[in-house]
């Protein structure tokens, strides 16, 4: 899960969902203008790390941060609050 935040991209796509709520993939690649198919190999992989969530409507497919994506993101963290005392 860590692997897949640590990239700067997908970590800037998982928090333009949190801020922006579920989008389509064409207004996300209007925000990250990358290629097609470097925006799929990220958004498949914040998917399979189960960050994100998606749902195909039509020829779009629209994405947002999944259920509990945050708190299962924070699990993952080898700090625990307090842990550096």
């Amino acid at each position: 899960m860590l692997a897949a935040v640590a990239d700067p991209l997908r970590f800037s796509i998982l928090r333009f969902l949190g801020a922006e709520g579920e989008q389509c993939v064409c207004d996300i690649q209007a925000v990250f203008p990358v290629a097609g198919n470097r925006m799929s190999y990220h958004l498949k992989t914040l998917r399979e790390a189960g960050l994100v969530a998606s749902d195909k409507r039509g020829r779009w497919v629209h994405y947002r941060v999944a259920d509990g994506a945050a708190q299962r993101l924070q699990a993952s963290l080898p700090l625990t609050q307090g842990s550096l005392a």
